[in-house]
């Protein structure tokens, strides 16, 4: 473990990936892996690229990495792609896609399989950016399946929350739905070159001036419900919001891409430089710390249980006991305590 450990914080591909694998597949150790390495992490700036499908998240997320190369900066890619429903693992289409990074020292792209999450995300992708952050990445860029509403985790990861859009997808009306003008920090519409891109961009900007206030209770108000004393704190006076630009890019042909990060360079400003922007920055870090602490819960109650849990399903798959009245049955024989 100390030399895998060694050969992430040394920049070394094959340790990063190995250890990658071994927090996905969540074998035994990676919870003293994840530790090892945490203390040399926090320094890589998180994006998130989200959207609905066909929007051109991925040939953006490829224009985003030549531009950080151009700059320097060493890159790495998380793709959360959908599970095969017959092993269980990534399709790896934004690999496929990124090819020409391949051969790029400076580029770690890495897919994963959402194996059955919710919120767009995959249950280890916290910690393999922390991964990414150990290895030596400026940047992190966290690509999600696509948006839906119960897609919206991005938000709790990424410092920068970017939502893709295109002309004439109907995505007004499902920006709406999905929560979208809560999440975003930066709106993108992308193929612009399209016809509709003028109504597209006065769309957005008019449900972003109906969903200001909404933003304010997304920053603060969830807050409450963690007992963060400095987010409630923040939440007793008015406190700078950010706005999030509208920035409109052609991905395939490399327009508006010089635009899109300086915008990305704004929010950073923001986030490290405002009582709201430090505020949500906390808030992201607690957010991670119940997310560990629920799959822990989970894990060793899974554990513990052992056979009586597999028992327990047979039953309600038989229809010999209703659902509810068994997960009650679990808990109390893994806690002792009744719901």
């Amino acid at each position: 473990m100390d030399e895998l450990v060694k050969g992430v914080l040394g920049g070394r591909e094959r340790a990063a990936a190995r250890a990658m694998r071994l927090i996905d597949d969540r074998a035994p150790g990676y919870r003293k892996l994840c530790v090892l390495l945490y203390a040399h992490t926090g320094r890589a700036y998180i994006l998130g690229i989200t959207g609905s499908p066909g929007s051109g998240k991925s040939s953006l997320v490829d224009a985003l990495v030549v531009h950080f190369r151009g700059e320097n900066r060493k890159v790495g890619v998380v793709a959360i792609d959908p599970s095969s429903p017959f092993s269980g693992g990534a399709i790896l289409g934004d690999r496929i896609r990124m090819q020409r990074h391949f051969l790029d020292e400076g580029v770690f792209i890495r897919s994963v399989a959402t194996r059955g999450a919710l919120g767009g995300l995959s249950h280890s992708v916290m910690d393999v950016t922390r991964v990414l952050d150990a290895y030596g990445s400026d940047v992190i860029i966290v690509e999600t399946v696509g948006v839906g509403q119960d897609e919206l985790d991005i938000a709790g990861l990424a410092h920068t929350t970017v939502v893709v859009t295109s002309p004439g997808q109907g995505d007004d009306i499902q920006a709406v739905k999905a929560g979208i003008l809560e999440i975003a920090d930066v709106f993108v519409v992308n193929k612009a070159d399209r016809p509709g891109v003028e109504s597209a961009v006065a769309n957005l900007e008019h449900m972003m001036g109906l969903g200001r206030e909404a933003r304010g209770v997304l920053l603060h108000g969830h807050a409450a419900d963690v007992h963060h004393p400095d987010a409630r704190a923040a939440s007793a006076e008015p406190a700078p919001l950010w706005t999030p630009p509208v920035i409109q890019t052609v991905a395939t042909k490399n327009e508006g891409i010089k635009e899109l990060a300086a915008a990305f360079t704004r929010h950073r400003k923001f986030l490290s430089d405002t009582e709201t922007g430090r505020a949500r920055q906390a808030l992201r870090l607690e957010r991670e710390c119940l997310s560990i602490f629920r799959e822990a819960v989970l894990m060793h109650a899974e554990k513990k249980l052992g056979h009586t849990l597999g028992d327990a399903l047979l039953r309600v798959r038989s229809n010999q006991e209703d659902p509810y009245t068994a997960a009650e049955g679990l808990v109390q024989m893994a806690t002792g305590d009744k719901l």
